[in-house]
């Protein structure tokens, strides 16, 4: 199996990613993937994706630069989200969920009421 073929689904979350300047090429038995993220929480992702790949060190050589480091990222609220949900997933701890809300006060008036397509900020973690 090709590289390309195996790590297709990591290609598709670049493109949902929006991450620009993507390039892959295989070189020396290995993908070599660049790019460029507006946020740390995009390549944040896309590691994350990277790391459920076995073998992916030894395959992937991989340098995506961020343009933004003043916040974490913005995240679209989905439905069944909550901050403690979010701050869960992009914070790593539900009970830091104040600092989403007080990141969005221009927007949330109270942290039990977001709603289904609002942009969040994600305050740095």
């Amino acid at each position: 199996m090709a590289l390309t073929d195996k790590y297709q689904e990591l290609m598709t979350l670049a493109t949902r990613l929006e991450i620009r300047d993507f390039l892959v090429n295989e070189e020396g038995g290995k993908l070599v993937i660049k790019g460029a993220t507006t946020y740390q929480l995009e390549k944040d992702l896309f590691w994350d994706k990277i790391k459920q790949y076995t073998d992916w060190q030894k395959e992937l050589s991989v340098d995506i630069k961020t343009d933004r480091s003043d916040i974490h990222g913005v995240h679209t609220v989905q439905p069944g989200d909550t901050l403690s949900k979010i701050a869960k997933v992009h914070l790593d701890d539900a009970k830091r969920y104040m600092e989403i809300f007080n990141a969005n006060k221009d927007i949330l008036k109270d942290p039990n009421l977001i709603k289904v397509g609002q942009k969040l900020v994600i305050p740095k973690r």
